[in-house]
């Protein structure tokens, strides 16, 4: 199949939603798919378009098997609700040439990543122009997380995007989500429930495991053999609910035997770093190269996933699956009933969001128990093994999407008839098919 995705990060960035949406693009071109993709270039979580990229001009490259089209946008240095919407509209404008330029190629579905949902009156048009089928996949909601997390705060404004968003995504195909608490949410949202699908992020198990050894960052890090480490890795964003770890290294800081490491970069970083200012049990270190993720995932003794409380069901944090696959205990903050609480709960332990005290205890009484660091990180490692394969979510994906092109070469082949008589195909399903050109170039 052909197969176009169209998003706002990719590869190479380490993290969130550029991460998986790469590593889907290279194992469907894996299956022999042909896909291309049209994105921006790699800013994220730093804020800031990594080197041999350019903010204000096209490029194009291959990756993986995969065609990438990358589109200029503007990044801010410091984000916020009405800088980050520039930003995304920004994307959303600069990217309609490229959009254009796959008429010719005429994809047999055009995909969007959520977010953006910006893109999606360029998407439907496209499926509708060149009889493709039009897919949303949303890894986060923006528009209620924009709300919510207070980025914006206009309640008029807010019932217009909501709105907005209901008839978009009623519009769409297919439009799944990554959990099952996700994907019920876009049914609220007015859209068909035999139109959705969950489509669950996945991790793969042969490139993150569990070490027989120590870690090597423990030694680079000079983190004595004796110290647990509780380790924080990913963005550090609004959505994260970061400040609460500081806090919880605050009530920690008579235990000299726990050590905080926090990697990562993001819009809360220095508002971090602040917070931890004078504390001696926290270390901070940038995004490692993905080739190390496993070492840096191994020095943890105890993964720790914050997050803000409104942000229940509106996101599902993509670090977790390489927290399961690492073998280690994870503590995260969800809210009972939530797809994170679910997740972590069987396998981990769950305190409330914004709850400090409880996030301070849990992690002192893991540190003091390793028998239950060890059967806590088992049980992660069995359900990633079981449940957290790529295979699994992209057979998943790739069936879906042949029965949306048979459904679609269906509906273009059929003509109205009689209430008697065998339907006939029209005349121009039965021409044959010109295959178009695929070595169109970026626009200067």
């Amino acid at each position: 199949m052909k197969i176009l995705i169209y998003g706002l990060n990719y590869a190479p960035e380490l993290t969130g939603v550029g991460k998986y949406t790469a590593e889907m693009a290279a194992l469907l071109a894996s299956r022999g798919h042909e896909v291309r993709v049209v994105c921006a270039p790699p800013y994220y979580p730093e804020w800031h378009v990594a080197d041999n990229y350019t903010s204000w001009q096209y490029q194009r490259e291959t990756r993986d098997g995969v065609t990438i089209w990358r589109a200029p946008l503007w990044v801010p240095t410091h984000p916020n609700g009405l800088k980050r919407m520039l930003h995304l509209m920004s994307f959303a404008a600069s990217s309609l040439p490229l959009l254009a330029r796959q008429i010719l190629w005429r994809p047999q579905v055009a995909m969007l990543i959520a977010p953006t949902l910006m893109c999606a009156p360029a998407t439907l048009a496209l499926a509708r122009l060149t009889s493709a089928s039009a897919w949303v996949h949303i890894q986060d909601f923006e528009v209620d997380a924009a709300f919510d997390l207070g980025l914006l705060k206009s309640s008029r404004v807010a019932r217009v995007a909501r709105w907005i968003e209901s008839t978009l995504l009623r519009h769409f195909d297919t439009v799944s989500s990554i959990t099952p608490q996700m994907s019920s949410r876009v049914v609220l949202k007015g859209v068909e429930s035999s139109r959705v699908v969950c489509l669950p992020n996945w991790v793969d198990v042969s490139t993150i495991f569990p070490l027989s050894r120590a870690s090597d960052y423990r030694r680079l890090l000079s983190i004595p053999d004796d110290h647990k480490v509780v380790l924080y890795s990913g963005n550090m964003g609004a959505k994260q609910g970061i400040e609460t770890l500081a806090d919880a290294a605050a009530l920690l800081a008579q235990r000299a035997d726990v050590t905080f490491v926090f990697c990562g970069s993001g819009a809360a970083k220095e508002s971090l770093l602040a917070r931890c200012a004078g504390l001696t049990n926290c270390l901070f270190i940038p995004l490692q190269p993905v080739e190390h993720l496993n070492e840096l995932l191994n020095l943890a003794d105890i993964h720790v996933l914050p997050q803000r409380g409104d942000a229940a069901d509106l996101v599902m944090p993509s670090k977790l699956t390489g927290m399961f696959a690492s073998g280690r205990a994870v503590v995260a903050m969800a809210r009972q009933g939530t797809g994170l609480y679910e997740a972590v709960s069987p396998r981990g332990v769950v305190v409330p969001p914004d709850d400090v005290k409880a996030l301070a205890a849990e992690i002192a009484a893991l540190a003091s128990d390793p028998e239950r660091r060890a059967a806590l990180g088992s049980a992660a490692r069995d359900y990633a093994e079981r449940t957290l394969s790529p295979e699994a979510t992209i057979g998943t994906f790739e069936e879906r999407l042949a029965t949306l092109v048979r459904e679609s070469r269906g509906k273009r082949a059929k003509v109205e008839t009689p209430y008697f008589g065998t339907p006939r195909p029209s005349p121009a399903a039965a021409r044959p098919h010109k295959p178009a050109t695929t070595e169109e170039a970026a626009p200067d």
